[in-house]
């Protein structure tokens, strides 16, 4: 039996239960509590320190799947979630401004995932594409060099925005 628990990754759900305890705690084993941490620096009254924390649930994340041609047009695909509900998801490509894509219209509800896809009129030669979620309340995915993810020393938790490298032929 599995315990699937929402808003957390399958890694995170427990194998081969044999009873289940309820406790008003986060639960601190080995793993969740030595193991399983993120490891960041932050800055307190004008140092650098390092603070370790559990990892958490589900962050706001968006990813670029791919990139397809059909009828002589380019499309890209991907998909969005995060523990609310995903109002927009925006794309990049080549460092250019921010476009919304247009967000399929499925399952709205937290934790689930947004397909999107957005058509590009691509020219010959290498592009990146970059792809960030925005949830229901207005939290944006944030950037790779965002303090929030660019001080931290452990991924187990990182939602950084996604960029994918494509060559149109």
């Amino acid at each position: 039996m599995r315990l699937i628990a929402p808003g957390w990754f399958g890694i995170a759900n427990v194998k081969w239960l044999r009873r289940i305890e309820v406790l008003d705690t986060r639960f601190m084993n080995r793993f969740m509590g030595r193991d399983y941490v993120t490891v960041r620096e932050e800055q307190r009254n004008g140092e650098m320190v390092v603070v370790e924390t559990s990892v958490g649930r589900v962050l706001l994340k968006s990813a670029p799947a791919r990139v397809t041609l059909s009828d002589g047009r380019y499309r890209i695909t991907g998909m969005a979630w995060g523990p609310t509900p995903i109002a927009a998801v925006e794309v990049r490509v080549d460092e250019g401004a921010w476009v919304k894509a247009i967000l399929a219209d499925t399952d709205k509800s937290p934790f689930a995932w947004r397909f999107w896809h957005l058509d590009w009129p691509a020219t010959p030669g290498e592009h990146s594409i970059t792809s960030r979620a925005v949830d229901i309340n207005g939290n944006v995915q944030p950037a790779m060099d965002d303090p929030i993810i660019a001080n931290k020393k452990t991924y187990w938790e990182s939602n950084g925005q996604i960029t994918r490298h494509v060559r149109i032929s």
